[in-house]
């Protein structure tokens, strides 16, 4: 591999035990290899514990769970906290797995999973769905290299992801989870944004460099 200036990663680790990668890391010629970590499901569980004692390694999340194939609002919701959790915790990857599947969303093994989009075989058609939107969100604002930032809001709220492209322009995710308009107020540095969120919606915004 190292001839081949191929990476070698730890993974996929799909339990919540920091424990199994320690074991193996303590291992001088694993760790001379071992560049990075790949993380899902279960796994999640022991992201904070990896991240924070081996800053140096780079971390990804491998496989998002894959849903009931409803791709309901419901589990969109559900996902943006799969995101938040794995972005804020190390992740500088994110996996979804299944692109398109028919209607119904059983996959080739008989699990009903949800995906970015759904194939109606009998009329031919396609729609996008909530997860897809969700993505694109996050993905049509925080460009390649771009890094991690806290926003802090003197209203304790916290249903935030932001970023600081490499350009110096600011990337901000926000979630209301409420019926009704939420007013927002957050700061990122010397940065302030101001916003209205409509009810139950996601919203991306990105601030040009200062």
């Amino acid at each position: 591999m190292a001839r081949r200036d191929v990476e070698v990663f730890f993974g996929t680790m799909e339990r919540p035990d920091d424990r199994l990668f320690e074991a193996v890391y303590a291992d001088q010629a694993a760790a001379s290899v071992i560049r990075g970590v790949g993380v899902q499901w279960a796994g999640r569980g022991a992201l904070p514990f990896l991240a924070h004692n081996h800053p140096s390694l780079r971390f990804y999340m491998s496989e998002q769970e894959c849903g009931d194939g409803k791709n309901d609002w419901r589990y969109a919701r559900y996902v943006w906290s799969l995101m938040k959790h794995y972005l804020s915790n190390g992740c500088s990857g994110y996996n979804y797995w299944n692109i398109a599947l028919v209607d119904g969303g059983v996959s080739r093994w008989g699990w009903a999973q949800n995906s970015l989009f759904s194939v109606d075989r009998a009329t031919r058609r396609y729609r996008w769905n909530h997860e897809y939107y969700l993505l694109k969100h996050l993905a049509g604002i925080v460009r390649p290299g771009a890094r991690r930032i806290n926003a802090i809001s003197w209203t304790g709220y916290e249903d935030v992801l932001a970023f600081r492209n490499r350009d110096g322009s600011l990337a901000i995710m926000a979630h209301n989870p409420t019926n009704a308009p939420m007013p927002l107020r957050i700061g990122m540095g010397k940065a302030m944004v101001e916003q209205t969120l409509p009810p139950n919606s996601f919203a991306s915004l990105l601030l040009p460099p200062a």
